[in-house]
């Protein structure tokens, strides 16, 4: 008896096709279009700062990149409001919520280098003369040739 694997399919035949997915990708999608709404009533400056986070019984959550944004936002909450209820989508709308949360910085994968002392480099320097294993050997070398000169 050989294992045969199921033939390939297309992510979007998944999403569209098991239940957890499906509902999962139609309510992202329905965050998507609210988003776009949201969008439409915004300031051009205002949109890129101002992310849909939740819609529900009829309490709208934002979240804000900054505290500036989200001040400005909130003199401008009643106007946004009126706007808002006025789309089909929003009609039960009864309070906008703002939450400042900064977004997260791209962590960069730290770069490999290696500083050592003289003193610590003549070390690894002396032990890599006594050892008999010709790759080890070579590492220690290759290690010992990262000191930073003393001043």
């Amino acid at each position: 008896m050989t294992f045969r694997p199921l033939p390939a399919r297309a992510p979007a035949a998944l999403l569209r096709e098991a239940k957890p997915l499906k509902a999962l990708f139609n309510q992202a999608q329905r965050l998507d279009h609210l988003q776009h709404l949201l969008d439409s009533q915004l300031q051009p400056a205002a949109r890129e700062h101002c992310h849909l986070a939740s819609w529900r019984e009829g309490c709208l959550l934002l979240i804000i990149t900054d505290g500036h944004w989200a001040t400005r936002l909130r003199y401008q909450q009643r106007r946004l409001l009126r706007q808002l209820q006025a789309l089909e989508e929003f009609a039960t709308l009864t309070k906008i919520m703002f939450k400042v949360q900064p977004p997260t910085a791209q962590r960069r994968a730290p770069g490999r280098t290696i500083s050592l002392s003289s003193n610590a480099a003549e070390h690894i320097q002396a032990t890599a003369e006594g050892i008999s294993d010709p790759k080890l050997r070579a590492a220690l070398e290759r290690l010992a040739k990262h000191h930073t000169p003393d001043q």
